[in-house]
Formats: C-alpha cells, sequence, structure tokens
C-alpha cells in the first residue's frame, strides 16, 4: 500500500517542525541563562566571601559548602529544564503520531469502503444483468429449443445463487457488527465440508479438491449457518484465487480430546507477509480495483475470523509449499 496517498499537508510537517524545534531552542536558552545566573551567584560568593575574609589563604570557593550548595542547586535545576524538554518534545512527535495514525487509518478506511462500493456495485450489476437477458431470451423467444431452454434455466439459476450469495454475505457482516446471536446445534462439520466441496466443484468446474477427514469424528457444537459461511469462504477463497487449475487440499481432524482442526490449502499466489495481518480487515482486499483480476468485495475473510472467535476458536494463515495459503481453523469441543 503506498501510504504517500495518506500522508499530511506540507503546513502540518512545518508546524510539527516550528513546535519542535521551538522546544528546543527554548531548552537551550533556559541551559544558558540557568548557567549564567550560576555563574553571577558563585562569582557574588567569591567577592563577598573574599572580602570578609571567610576563604582562607590557599582556598578555592570550590571547596567551600556554599557552593556545594550552589552546585546542586544549579545541577536540579538543570536536569529539570532536560527532563521537561524530553517530555515536552515525547508528547509533542507522539501526539503527532497518534494524530497522523488515525488520520490514515480513517483515509484507508474509506479507501476501502469507496472500493468495496466500486466493487459491489459490481458484483450486482453482473448477475442482475445475466437474468435480465435471460428472462428477455424467454420474452422475446418462446420457441426455443429444449436444450436451450434448459441452458439458460440453469446459467439463471447460478446468477441468482451468485447474487443470494452476496446479499446473504452483506447480511451477515451487518449481523456480526451490530452482535450476532449463536444459534448453537450439534453440527457435522464433515457433512459441512463434503456440501462446500460439491458446491465449489459446480461453480469451478477445473478444480480440483481433496478431502480428506478421520474417522468417528465428534460432532461440534456450534450455529449452523456461521459454521458453513465459514467453511464455504474458505473452499470458495481457495478455488477463486488459484486460477486457472485450482487444486485445494481440504482436511479435518481431531487434534487431542477438545479441538477440531480444518485446514484448507490451495495452490494460488499466496498472501505476502505484509497483507497476513490485515486480510481480515473489513472490506480489505490485497491490491487494488485495477490491477485485481478477482472481483470480491473483502467481506468473505472478515466474516471467517469474526464468526471462529464467536465460537472460540482461532484461525491461522501461513504460506503453503512450494505455492499458495493454508488456512487452519481451530474450533474448541
Amino acid at each position: 500500500m503506498d501510504f504517500r496517498r495518506y500522508s499530511l499537508p506540507w503546513y502540518a510537517y512545518a508546524l510539527l517542525a516550528y513546535a519542535v524545534l521551538g522546544t528546543i531552542w527554548w531548552s537551550i536558552l533556559l541551559l544558558r541563562k540557568n548557567a549564567e545566573t550560576f555563574d553571577a551567584r558563585i562569582a557574588d560568593l567569591t567577592t563577598r566571601m573574599t572580602i570578609s575574609r571567610e576563604l582562607e589563604p590557599g582556598q578555592t570557593i570550590e571547596s567551600t559548602a556554599v557552593y556545594q550548595e550552589a552546585a546542586r542547586d544549579f545541577r536540579a535545576q538543570r536536569g529539570m529544564i532536560v527532563g521537561e524538554a524530553i517530555l515536552l518534545l515525547t508528547c509533542i512527535l507522539g501526539g503527532a503520531y497518534l494524530i497522523y495514525r488515525d488520520l490514515r487509518n480513517r483515509l484507508m478506511a474509506a479507501d476501502q469502503q469507496r472500493s468495496f462500493l466500486l466493487s459491489i456495485t459490481h458484483e450486482l450489476k453482473s448477475p442482475i444483468a445475466g437474468v435480465r437477458l435471460i428472462l428477455e431470451t424467454f420474452q422475446k423467444r418462446r420457441d426455443l429449443p429444449e436444450g436451450t431452454q434448459e441452458k439458460l434455466s440453469t446459467n439463471g439459476l447460478k446468477e441468482a445463487d451468485r447474487l443470494t450469495e452476496l446479499v446473504n454475505n452483506l447480511l451477515l457482516s451487518a449481523k456480526l457488527e451490530s452482535g450476532y446471536q449463536l444459534s448453537k446445534e450439534q453440527l457435522d462439520l464433515k457433512a459441512l465440508l463434503l456440501e462446500a466441496v460439491d458446491v465449489v466443484k459446480t461453480k469451478y468446474p477445473t478444480a480440483v479438491v481433496k478431502l480428506c477427514t478421520d474417522d468417528d469424528l465428534p460432532f461440534f457444537r456450534g450455529d449452523d449457518a456461521g459454521m458453513t459461511s465459514v467453511i464455504l469462504n474458505l473452499v470458495e477463497n481457495a478455488a477463486k484465487y488459484s486460477q486457472p487449475s485450482p487444486v485445494i487440499e481440504v482436511e479435518l481432524a481431531q487434534n487431542g480430546p477438545e479441538e477440531l482442526v480444518i485446514t484448507v490449502a490451495d495452490n494460488g499466489p499466496g498472501v505476502p507477509d505484509e497483507h497476513k495481518s490485515k486480510v481480515w480487515r473489513r472490506f480489505y482486499r490485497v491490491g487494488n480495483e485495477d490491477t485485481r483480476r478477482t472481483k470480491g468485495t473483502g467481506l468473505g475473510l472478515f466474516i471467517v475470523k469474526e464468526m471462529v472467535q464467536r465460537h472460540g476458536g482461532i484461525i491461522e494463515l501461513d504460506d503453503n509449499e512450494p505455492t499458495g495459503s493454508k488456512f487452519r481453523v481451530r474450533l474448541p469441543l
């Protein structure tokens, strides 16, 4: 991500530089004034003690108790000036950093929402246009061959399913933001995985999906709609971002008596290290709308992480070998 797009205007840096340099300059002036005051005090003490003959022959002012007390006061004042200068500079620079970070995050969030609006517009227009075209074809040509009618009907259903999936993700994302209440029941995660694999194979005919599960797995108590969304998003993302020849390995295993582990690995380009901690954010997508070949809304992994955490689990993202990504979901029994 190009952070130059989120930099502050030049006058903000000018004001910051003025505040920092002003603090340093006034600190130097105070240190000089403190030193001059100390020198004047010592000169006055020397004069008075010489006149009053309080200094013995050969004795220096530095060896007297009065000088030692004045020196302690001088060092204490100097330390106070330096300490206050450091504290003030820390507050100025720290406050400037916090303001910049908050502003940058707000600008990034606004930028991601704009990208989301662009992508969601495309995602909505495509299935709607497809369904409209099919309906217009049926309306204008009522004598279509039976095979053509079946093909058009199948394509229309696919576009409708695509639109339904998109709307469901939007609704689920909104519910997660406002407080989603889990409806827990006994779930067969193996059956959910089989359903997700069938859906992905139908949607992506070139995908090779290998499913491996342990025998006699216990049921998992969780939210049916939520866990279905988690599994489907992970498997479908693996196929979507591994084109043109996706090879996906899905594994369900029990790790000891207290944990079930779902692993989804693909052979796609993978996720760069600098993006691994960011892909879970709402609307976040790697790349930009000009260079990104695969369309999406940036909601899938946000929904996955939120739902997994609400089930008390954790999700991990690692690099797959030799290429691709590996998502690992750990769910407590």
